[in-house]
């Protein structure tokens, strides 16, 4: 069984500057992570592979500071990783995204299951999964909770639809998009680490792929352009009372009811 898991570098604090005239997120030199949705698809992966056999590739479209995630997933247990990165691809929303990362997918091999974390902590619209599994011309299914399992050439998964949960069998190759808290991601191993001194990371760009028209890609490619973004205000001020609790109650229900939070 071939897996391939689509993992994402994202900013690892808040403090996160944006360009005024593009409209995007400056991830140059910022500390970063990997996207924490990711980490339960590639757990996730990695109980497949040693439940079922076969192989695991994790791929990730970004800065060339990105091969630090696909790293940390192959000292986690992934064999391979796959660096999808040219300038020509910054600012891409997520349907230039999707396309891109669905172009350096086709470049990588066949897979008989790509994993997606369910969203990200950046962008939190949960849609790149699904998008990139479109332009494969591939099912697919979101918010999956469990694989329950791989028989021959089919995929038995549960569904989280919120206010229920729906059995799915759906045929491979699939794309899923898999929920948090499904398991519990194993830490990278420090011997694999060490033992490893270069991990197996290929680099692709725009002139690698089968579509090399570069106004499909990027800020060009991207039909949807940010008129204004900004950081949210932080409000710090804050009241301190003192007292029994009761009187304390009485006091938090006041204010609320001034605030027209309860009536």
């Amino acid at each position: 069984m071939k897996i391939l898991v689509c993992i994402k570098q994202v900013p690892g604090t808040t403090s996160v500057e944006i360009d005024p005239e593009t409209g995007v997120l400056k991830r140059d030199g910022v500390e970063s992570k990997m996207n924490p949705f990711d980490l339960y698809a590639v757990e996730q992966a990695l109980i497949l592979q040693e439940k079922y056999g076969g192989n695991v590739d994790v791929i990730t479209m970004g800065p060339a500071q990105a091969k630090a995630v696909l790293e940390e997933a192959i000292y986690m247990g992934a064999d391979r990783g796959i660096l999808i990165s040219d300038r020509k691809f910054a600012g891409a929303d997520v349907v230039a995204t999707s396309y891109t990362l669905s172009q350096g997918i086709k470049k990588a091999g066949q897979y008989d299951l790509i994993l997606c974390g369910k969203q990200t902590t950046d962008g939190d619209t949960a849609q790149v999964g699904p998008e990139t599994a479109e332009f494969l011309d591939m099912e697919h299914v979101t918010n999956v909770k469990e694989i329950s399992a791989v028989e021959g050439y089919e995929v038995l998964v549960t569904e989280n639809q919120e206010n229920c949960f729906r059995k799915i069998r759906l045929k491979t190759p699939c794309l899923l998009t898999i929920e948090k808290d499904v398991n519990s991601p194993r830490l990278p191993s420090y011997k694999r680490k060490t033992e490893m001194k270069n991990p197996d990371i290929v680099e692709l760009s725009l002139s690698d792929f089968e579509d090399v028209n570069e106004e499909n890609y990027g800020l060009l490619g991207s039909p949807t352009q940010v008129e204004r973004i900004f950081p949210p205000e932080k409000n710090e001020s804050r009241q301190l009372f003192e007292g029994p609790g009761r009187e304390l109650g009485d006091r938090i229900f006041e204010i609320l009811k001034l605030k027209k939070f309860v009536v």
